[in-house]
């Protein structure tokens, strides 16, 4: 694995904002030591409330600077500022989530005994220091989604974050500092990916969640593995969108473009691939070309690295045989990352771009015959993150839903994303849930207490 170079490029133009030393052996060390000793007296002197009572004031400072958190991203990987200030507001909810309920989620259990006397029951603890590797893409969120259950359960964090995200990766330090979380609960790290899997062979360290590419995750699950210690991947999606049947074809075509571009098209579970009965294929798709390249240019993609390979999909595909249809604009700085939003259509299994996931704001558009054709297509996929079903019938909607090999399908809608909604996927999207109560169980102790009286 590569080292890594943390730095701001502001994707707007290419100019690098500021650079952030890589952390060294010592520093690494150190992280370690303070993970360790703070999780001792982090996880056995104070209660779930105590803690709680810390995330919530998380909570509200997130809140509170909201506009100077937004402006952070926005110099990191150049998301829209309104989109900016709705992953602030996201990730503070998602901070008081579990402020608010981890008392409810990490209480016993009792466990109804078939035979015998006395009693039995669970009773949840953390498992001690972990490391949480996080992307580039919702700064904030992916970073909160992690923290805010595991820092109430117990344990103590180590994260690393993506090297083109210092700036909001000590901003949140900061935050939980001054929230008055005790020094080695949350330590930020600017790693390497090779100080990475130190950390994660070290005997002090029980547990590691990343949400990144095919490729990290395989990486640091063989590692993971390897130690015999917890892992959660939250990996890629080629997600997709099945349009069956509408009664309003304006709003699910703005629908289709939210599921597509929202975060300039880089989300692991936007729609990515849209699966359209053939009735209505031609409207769809000459309205969802037009209404995506009106979208071009209003941000660019996180760097120009992400640019790069994106076009290079793309003309892939169009070399296999697919067309492009895309918006060029010339307004924008040639030096930046933007590439121009646009509809692949003619993708057949044979195209290159088939299987691939397209992190940008292209969207690869299918006909199919049936109800059963639109299934199989969505299925043949080497992910399973999410999906989008739109249809009038809510019987078929559920037929679909249930045969679609994913962790999370949304019927009629999109951007329906909460913080009590688990999140996560099957195949190769990864394993493991974040959000709601079942991320808070993802790195527990949930040991068995058994009386006999």
């Amino acid at each position: 694995m590569s080292t890594s170079q943390y730095a701001v490029t502001d994707p707007h133009d290419g100019n690098v904002v500021e650079t952030y030393p890589t952390a060294d052996a010592s520093d690494v060390s150190r992280a370690l030591d303070a993970v360790s000793s703070a999780y001792k007296s982090w996880s056995r002197t104070t209660s779930v409330a105590d803690r709680a009572a810390l995330m919530k004031r998380a909570s509200e400072l997130f809140s509170e600077r909201t506009d100077e958190l937004a402006a952070i991203i926005e110099r990191e990987m150049g998301k829209p500022t309104a989109e900016c200030v709705e992953e602030v507001e996201f990730s503070a909810a998602i901070l008081g989530y579990y402020a608010d309920n981890g008392t409810e989620f990490l209480k016993d259990e009792p466990i109804d005994l078939l035979d015998g006397e006395g009693s039995a029951l669970i009773r949840r603890f953390p498992i001690g220091p972990l490391l949480g590797i996080m992307p580039w893409n919702f700064p904030y969120y992916q970073v909160a989604r992690f923290a805010g259950p595991n820092l109430v359960a117990g344990n103590t964090i180590i994260l690393k974050h993506a090297p083109q995200c210092p700036e909001s990766a000590a901003a949140i330090a900061q935050i939980f500092s001054e929230a008055g979380f005790p020094e080695g609960a949350y330590v930020n790290l600017n790693a390497t990916n090779e100080q990475c899997a130190d950390i994660i062979a070290d005997p002090r360290l029980q547990g590691v969640s990343l949400t990144g590419s095919e490729r990290a995750g395989s990486a640091v699950a063989e590692i993971a593995g390897r130690n015999l210690k917890k892992v959660v991947l939250e990996l890629g999606g080629s997600d997709p969108f099945i349009l069956l049947s509408t009664d309003d074809m304006d709003a699910t075509v703005q629908a289709a473009v939210e599921a597509r571009a929202y975060n300039t098209g880089q989300a692991c579970n936007a729609g990515k691939r849209f699966i359209v009965a053939d009735g209505l294929y031609d409207e769809f798709v000459t309205a969802f070309t037009e209404k995506m390249k009106e979208t071009s240019g209003a941000s660019p993609l996180s760097s120009v690295a992400a640019r790069d390979n994106l076009a290079s999909q793309v003309d892939e595909a169009v070399s296999g045989g697919a067309t492009f249809v895309g918006s060029e604009n010339d307004d924008v700085d040639a030096n930046g990352a933007y590439y121009p939003a646009g509809v692949l259509t003619g993708v057949t299994k044979d195209n290159p771009a088939y299987y691939q996931e397209l992190f940008g704001p292209v969207a690869m558009v299918f006909k199919v015959g049936s109800e059963e054709e639109a299934v199989e297509l969505a299925n043949d996929t080497p992910f399973g993150l999410g999906s989008y079903v739109f249809t009038t019938d809510s019987e078929q909607a559920e037929r679909i839903a249930n045969q679609l090999e994913v962790g999370m399908v949304f019927v009629n809608g999109v951007g329906a994303d909460g913080v009590e909604l688990p999140f996560g996927g099957v195949k190769r999207s990864g394993f493991g849930r974040e959000l709601g109560r079942y991320a808070i169980e993802e790195f527990l102790n949930k040991k068995l207490i058994r009386v006999i009286e």
